[in-house]
């Protein structure tokens, strides 16, 4: 009998009487007290894959869970996949109350959502969801206000795994060009339905991957690596970009190549065309941060430099004549808008159009009715700058009386043409869900379009805004989110949420997802730690490379002043992070173990010695750095999670991964919660539970996601010790 053959008789005669039990059965046979549950955990086999890296060398015993999860029963990783999956799902679905937790987030998700509408040629659109619908809906309104169906992403797939991720119209509005993915991967495929009469072309582009579709007369261009279907399109390399020109009613193998760089396999091409079709803007980037930037006019053969390094952002806003609008951080670590004129492409002759703010991060800048609208965000909140074209500044978009100016909102999905006054905008923030209102451009005033009605009161729980010190001393922004009337004791179960990296600022959004457990007592905490996008450049680069453990620390120093405050304890503290948050919980789990009682680390980062090795990773390396380089390489020995799990006593964790996810290969999870399971010494568990037809998060279909969030509840509040 193999390892895994025992293993799963084993623990079914260990677990059986924890099974779900029928209605009419007693509660006893459920998991209702955390110190009584003892699990068996899967062998898994060690290898004695042995790396040298500058002359050190470093063990890595579960290079074998690196293979692609198949439908293949007899292969190892398979074999242990499941045995994993066994443990995972007969843990959760034996905890007391998560029947009605799954009771209370499915009423929760039961409502009507509209996203910001917008406008394409004769016709406004908008996505709806009902509210337990898999994927949400397109919708068409012409001119009489009559809107019928556009496109209907939920008869892609019987279970709702094959999304929408992508939609872009033609510039006269004819057409649209919608992009597929099937079980969350990155991978795309493109076709184009006709507006007038939602007729789907024969036009069929497939192997697209981190390209939109820029049109341009009668046709698109689009970026893609080669045709990866005879190898593991999940987890090799990404190497290759390359830009095509797809004409209308042609085949794809008849694509124009426009722009490659065979010299260059890890730079990716993204071409892109102004609204009036008169400039061609090719982006070139090697990692997250950082791109070159080219041009041309559509009559042109050759394309221009306008910046050939990777040191600084270039972000094309719109143009005006031969004059290109562009927001960086060239000399500006929070951000500013040039002007720059493509024939003099030098920076001695860039005018600067709106200089960067001292107290606030420019975010986005859209040129809309006429105007430039400049999304900053002022320490956690959202305020847009309204600017004419020669830079002078108009005033902030004015935000419908009833929301709170001192309550911290994020305003996001700005909707609008340059020819047009009117604009759509979504507002909403820890307790509020996203609200649509619609701006008046000329006047900056904005009123609510549409209001969603969501089962629960947002007046019942109060948003606290404050500072907190790091080890090195820096202050460190932290939303703290709980029911009114908390007394702060020491012992209220704390949620604590990071990010901290890739310069993406982590805004208020609303929490359905976290509702049941603010409901049942919980406090839900976001730290807006360094590596993040909240502060400018220098803030993400104080997160980064050498400096990424100051991306731990700070997290460490929020729920040490979390706990020091009065609000929790080292018992009632869990963390939770998805992708680079998932390499902060793991990271910081195995350097403070003592310090949380639960980790959940989601679709995480927690191999830094070989992440570079898969799909997209070797992108990442602006904020890593690589282990092939000798500098870099101590440093992410000194945190990688895999390699950094010795014997200790762990917080409960539940680590979260998916078979499909082609960007954090889910071969991180793998040999993390392998590592966790030898290791841990404590009686809590360490579970890994992996989604099935699904990737990094995007398109996951409502049911999956109500699945999921059901599951990591009952997990957290099982394990801090809540009940219902």
């Amino acid at each position: 009998m193999n390892d895994n053959a025992y293993f799963f008789i084993l623990f079914c005669m260990i677990l059986s009487s924890c099974q779900p039990p029928n209605a009419s059965e007693d509660l006893a046979h459920y998991f209702t007290n955390p110190a009584s549950v003892h699990l068996q955990y899967p062998s898994t086999q060690k290898g004695t894959v042995v790396d040298t890296f500058f002359g050190q060398p470093v063990a890595d015993p579960y290079r074998w869970l690196e293979a692609a999860v198949s439908d293949e029963p007899q292969k190892p990783i398979n074999q242990w996949v499941n045995a994993q999956r066994q443990l995972a799902r007969n843990y959760l679905d034996s905890i007391a109350f998560k029947k009605d937790i799954y009771k209370r987030m499915k009423a929760l998700y039961n409502y009507e959502r509209i996203s910001a509408p917008f406008t394409e040629g004769d016709y406004q659109y908008y996505s709806k969801n009902d509210g337990l619908q898999n994927q949400a809906v397109i919708y068409q309104v012409d001119k009489s206000g009559q809107e019928v169906v556009f496109l209907d992403p939920n008869s892609f797939s019987d279970d709702g795994t094959v999304s929408l991720s992508g939609l872009f119209f033609s510039k006269d509005g004819r057409y649209a060009a919608y992009r597929t993915s099937e079980s969350g991967s990155d991978w795309g495929t493109v076709q184009v339905i006709e507006t007038e009469n939602r007729q789907l072309l024969n036009d069929k582009v497939e192997w697209l991957r981190y390209s939109g579709v820029s049109w341009y007369q009668n046709g698109f261009f689009y970026s893609r690596y080669g045709d990866n279907s005879q190898g593991d399109k999940f987890t090799q390399k990404n190497e290759f970009h390359q830009v095509y020109y797809h004409q209308l009613g042609s085949n794809q193998q008849d694509d124009a190549l426009i722009f490659a760089d065979k010299s260059q396999p890890n730079r990716n091409f993204g071409l892109s065309v102004t609204e009036d079709e008169r400039i061609w803007v090719l982006s070139v980037t090697e990692s997250t941060s950082g791109n070159a930037l080219y041009c041309k006019k559509s009559s042109e053969q050759d394309f221009r430099a306008i910046v050939q390094d990777f040191d600084h952002d270039f972000n094309v806003i719109d143009n005006v004549g031969d004059t290109l609008l562009v927001m960086t951080n060239y000399k500006a670590a929070k951000y500013q808008v040039f002007a720059i004129d493509i024939h003099r492409p030098e920076p001695k002759y860039w005018d600067l159009l709106i200089p960067e703010q001292k107290e606030a991060t420019l975010n986005s800048v859209q040129m809309i009715g006429g105007y430039l609208m400049a999304r900053y965000t002022q320490q956690i909140t959202t305020v847009v700058q309204v600017y004419d074209l020669k830079g002078n500044n108009l005033g902030p978009v004015k935000l419908p009386p009833e929301f709170s100016p001192t309550l911290p909102l994020t305003i996001s999905s700005l909707q609008g043409k340059k020819s047009l006054k009117e604009a759509y905008f979504t507002l909403s923030s820890f307790t509020i869900p996203a609200t649509v209102c619609k701006l008046n451009t000329q006047d900056r005033s904005s009123e609510v379009w549409r209001r969603p009605v969501v089962p629960f009161n947002s007046e019942d729980f109060e948003i606290e805004f404050t500072q907190y010190t790091s080890k090195d001393g820096s202050s460190i922004p932290i939303s703290i989110v709980y029911k009114k009337g908390l007394k702060k004791t020491g012992d209220h179960p704390l949620l604590l949420y990071g990010y901290g990296g890739f310069n993406i600022p982590i805004l208020p959004s609303f929490a359905l997802k976290r509702l049941p457990f603010l409901e049942k007592g919980g406090i839900y905490a976001v730290a807006n730690i360094r590596g993040g996008g909240e502060m400018g450049q220098a803030w993400h680069k104080a997160g980064t490379q050498l400096n990424k453990q100051n991306v731990f620390d700070d997290f460490i120093a929020a729920a040490e002043f979390l706990i020091e405050e009065n609000y929790t304890n080292s018992d009632k503290i869990a963390i939770e992070g998805r992708s680079n948050g998932g390499l902060l919980v793991g990271a910081c789990m195995t350097q403070r173990p003592d310090l949380f009682r639960v980790a959940l680390p989601i679709v995480g980062v927690l191999d830094m010695l070989r992440y570079h090795q898969f799909t997209i990773g070797h992108f990442w390396a602006s904020d890593y750095g690589r282990s092939d380089d000798s500098i870099q390489f101590p440093n992410l020995l000194s945190y990688s999670p895999v390699h950094n799990c010795e014997p200790h006593a762990y917080p409960a964790t539940m680590v979260m991964t998916a078979d499909h996810d082609d960007r954090v290969v889910p071969a991180h999870s793998f040999k993390f919660g392998a590592a966790l399971q030898e290791h841990h010494q404590g009686q809590r568990p360490i579970i890994i539970r992996i989604d099935s037809k699904a990737g990094h998060g995007a398109g996951k279909p409502t049911e999956k996601i109500i699945e999921e969030e059901v599951d990591k509840l009952a997990f957290l509040m099982f394990n801090l010790g809540m009940s219902w």
